[in-house]
């Protein structure tokens, strides 16, 4: 039975990973900002340091991937257009403002420019680049595959045995997600859904721990992202919802005839505020936890400038000291925040597939978890 939500589980992963590479896209496509310019003369160098340019400059996506000031991997660039079809060069052609093919990167964003080097804003193409959240998207999907294509062959290899390897040490995760999350909160329809909430779990743990790496994207700290796996779960729900869900949504249960003017439109209001309420959490939590860590080391830099090398070694032990210990409470957020998400999307799918008895009765997820 594990086996075969696993391998359902990779399929799910497949799924989820392509939606969010078409979101990824379409979001540069419109206009996403990010900072790829970087000074190079000396009288930038010489300006003060801006701790607000340089958070943003970390939290938001990028058409190259910066490990380390300086070091910065090229990842391509991707356009069509209909008149020029489809064009691919490295993103390092566009790297300080620089005009290449008649394109240019201006504030994250890629313009085709005239003649005279301005932009053009009635031209018209698509751009599908490989930027660093995409990129990170990728490497995380293949560590994912790769991680459960060898858990799916342990289960095959060690039916009836005890786990070995990998297997061993994911095997407790996975039945946590069973038998803590999907049980309780769905109830017997739990085996249905248990391959996406393996997905949520696993894709949204994995990069949380990436994004905590020096250098690392911020992809779980991205709304787009956050948006998809939200409408993923909205989809879901919305589709699996029986017709006990839907009579309790237009007419709730022990609500006088004279309040249902106010109570169906707040219920209504409910059913998309679940998912906006997914969205918002997971994508506030992990950013507000890279603000605060990039503001405390940006703290070192800014007393460089106001008292010298001196105050900066003066004050580095002490911020090295907290951003070493919010490191470990974001450690702690990767995890819970995982959970969070998939269970409360465990719970929305479990109010719509909801059985009338079992209303009657009480028992919802407070009612499985008590048994």
């Amino acid at each position: 039975m594990l086996r075969s939500a696993i391998n359902r589980f990779l399929v799910a992963t497949a799924l989820i990973l392509s939606s969010l590479v078409g979101v990824q896209a379409q979001e540069h496509n419109h206009g996403g900002e990010s900072h790829t310019q970087h000074e190079g003369d000396a009288h930038a160098e010489k300006e003060k340091f801006n701790v607000g340019e340089m958070i943003m400059h970390h939290i938001k996506d990028d058409h190259g991937w910066e490990f380390a000031h300086g070091v910065t991997l090229p990842l391509p660039v991707i356009l069509y257009s209909s008149d020029r079809g489809l064009e691919v060069f490295s993103s390092s052609r566009l790297a300080h403002g620089e005009v290449y093919n008649g394109y240019k990167n201006e504030h994250g964003k890629i313009h085709r420019v005239n003649a005279a080097g301005e932009v053009d804003h009635e031209a018209k193409f698509y751009n599908f680049s490989i930027t660093k959240n995409v990129a990170s998207l990728l490497l995380s999907a293949l560590i994912m595959l790769l991680v459960f294509s060898a858990v799916s062959r342990g289960y095959a290899k060690n039916k009836g045995k005890a786990p070995s390897g990998i297997q061993s040490f994911l095997e407790p995760i996975i039945l946590f997600v069973r038998d803590e999350i999907a049980k309780p909160s769905i109830g017997p329809k739990y085996m249905k859904y248990l391959p996406y909430l393996l997905t949520l779990f696993f894709f949204i743990l994995v990069n949380n721990l990436l994004g905590l790496l020096p250098g690392a994207a911020n992809l779980t700290g991205n709304i787009a992202v956050t948006l998809v796996l939200s409408v993923l779960t909205f989809l879901i729900v919305t589709f699996s919802g029986n017709k006990h869900y839907w009579l309790h949504i237009l007419k709730p249960t022990g609500v006088p005839v004279a309040l249902l003017p106010i109570m169906i439109p707040v219920e209504i209001v409910g059913v998309f505020m679940k998912p906006l309420s997914l969205m918002i959490r997971l994508f506030a939590n992990i950013t507000a936890g890279h603000i605060i860590i990039l503001s405390l080391l940006g703290l070192i830099f800014m007393a460089n400038n106001m008292g010298g090398a001196g105050t900066s070694l003066a004050i580095s032990p002490v911020v090295l000291f907290f951003t070493l210990f919010l490191n470990m409470i974001e450690l702690l957020v990767a995890f819970l925040q995982a959970f969070i998400f998939t269970l409360l999307t465990a719970m929305y799918i479990g109010s719509a597939v909801e059985e009338h008895h079992e209303a009657d009765h009480g028992i919802g997820y407070e009612g499985a978890e008590a048994h």
